[in-house]
């Protein structure tokens, strides 16, 4: 290592110690802050049944012709993420066989419950298409007509068929962050938000990571994300309670962050 990388390296390194010890000092004195997505009193389960949660994020049963069911939460992300994370997570099919998973956590005093969606996708196998993804909006239109920033993310896999042979599967991945009247399309913007609302407010702000998923053959890319983007048009004013600014710009409207 050069001396220009080591002090490189030494910066950095400091600087993350120092966030982290700076929040650590907030500790006894901060307030937690409100969700900016609903959050029940039902059961969640872990693979075997077992009650692990009390509280979920309440995704909605039904969405447009899609009928769902909860499911489990992994025993890998019970062990990785902290023990106050709390989830929602439902396999929703429409009519025709169309099927999206929906997945949301929510972090309570540790900020690590919120993780990139890198981890997730590469510990199953997917691998991330840096040229196909973006970031981008859906238009939501309850309780009023908003743009929810999100980015868009094209996976790709290899699995192997019954007849032995390999074939290629494509994903679209989309998701964001939601707090109290903050939308955030960027996860590596989240760490400097929780600090600038803990230093100005003394309040730890409440992030949920919500994504959206759904498999497909090469060339349906195109045709899945229009599917979900309707989708999510009808299923993000039934769980999510911060919104974006109206499209007139009426005051008092919540303010997407990545039209800052």
């Amino acid at each position: 290592m050069n001396r220009q990388s080591w002090v490189i390296f030494c910066v950095t390194a400091a600087l993350i110690a120092g966030t982290g010890a700076l929040l650590h000092s907030f500790g006894p004195r901060q307030s937690l802050g409100k969700p900016g997505v609903r959050v029940a009193a039902k059961p969640v389960h872990d693979p075997k049944g077992n009650v692990v949660g009390t509280n979920c994020i309440d995704l909605p049963e039904q969405v447009l012709d899609f009928t769902s069911q909860p499911l489990p939460v992994d025993y890998l992300v019970l062990d990785w993420l902290p023990k106050d994370t709390t989830y929602g997570q439902r396999i929703y099919k429409a009519a025709d066989g169309f099927q999206t998973a929906v997945n949301a956590v929510l972090m309570g005093t540790d900020r690590t419950s919120i993780h990139k969606p890198d981890y997730c996708l590469a510990g199953q196998g997917w691998q991330i298409d840096a040229s196909r993804s973006e970031v981008t909006a859906i238009r939501i239109n309850e309780p009023h007509p908003y743009d929810l920033p999100i980015t868009k993310l094209i996976t790709t896999r290899e699995v192997r068929t019954e007849t032995g042979q390999t074939a290629t599967i494509r994903g679209v991945y989309l998701y964001w962050l939601v707090a109290d009247a903050r939308l955030e399309p960027y996860h590596n913007r989240i760490m400097s938000s929780i600090m600038t609302h803990m230093l100005t407010t003394g309040e730890l702000q409440r992030w949920a990571y919500v994504t959206c998923f759904s498999a497909c053959l090469p060339g349906h890319e195109d045709a899945t994300f229009n599917r979900l983007k309707n989708f999510l048009a009808a299923a993000v004013p039934k769980f999510q309670l911060t919104t974006g600014a109206t499209m007139a710009g009426v005051p008092g409207a919540t303010v997407a962050s990545a039209a800052e």
